[in-house]
């Protein structure tokens, strides 16, 4: 439950960054892994390769769109707006694939969290150019990379746990141990 809660804060941080570049590796993720816990519920389009190329899309679109000067600011109310939703959208989806049925705390959460993000991430941004003298678009395209690095560590789906074998274990018949 801890980590759901952490990814998703982290997930709906990163929307305050670029709103759909999470949402997009999310939904490629489910696209090549469904959850069985989506397949019901309204969420489940988000698990289709359709859904996972149009949002890559809009994810390029929006990275290209960032570095045209005359943009409005990610605080900008219709922006804030984005990010706020693609955050609550990223969390409800991560809670309910989750096997949690908080969808609503998963929506609040990746909501909150991207909200926070937009207007952190707005000023460092602001704030390093003007410390650094390094024009806006280099910070924009590392802000590219971090948030594209991050969204895909996120979006991982999860590994099925395999037995371990420790140092004073033994292995079972079949299994190259210590003489195999």
């Amino acid at each position: 439950m801890a980590n759901l809660l952490w990814k998703t804060l982290g997930a709906g941080a990163l929307a305050g960054l670029r709103s759909m570049t999470p949402l997009a590796t999310l939904s490629s993720s489910l696209a090549k892994h469904n959850s069985a816990n989506l397949a019901a519920s309204p969420l489940r389009f988000l698990q289709s390769k359709a859904a996972a190329t149009g949002l890559k899309l809009l994810a390029g679109g929006e990275m290209v769109a960032d570095k045209i000067p005359g943009m409005p600011n990610r605080t900008n109310p219709t922006a804030l707006l984005g990010r706020a939703l693609s955050g609550a959208l990223i969390g409800a989806t991560m809670y309910k694939a989750g096997k949690n049925r908080q969808v609503a705390v998963g929506a609040a959460l990746g909501s909150v969290a991207a909200v926070a993000a937009t207007f952190a991430s707005f000023h460092l941004r602001k704030s390093l150019g003007k410390q650094t003298q390094v024009p806006d678009t280099a910070w924009a395209l590392a802000e590219d990379a971090a948030t594209l690095g991050s969204s895909l560590a996120v979006a991982k789906a999860p590994k099925e746990a395999r037995p371990r074998f420790g140092r004073y274990a033994w292995p079972r018949y079949g299994q190259r141990g210590f003489w195999g």
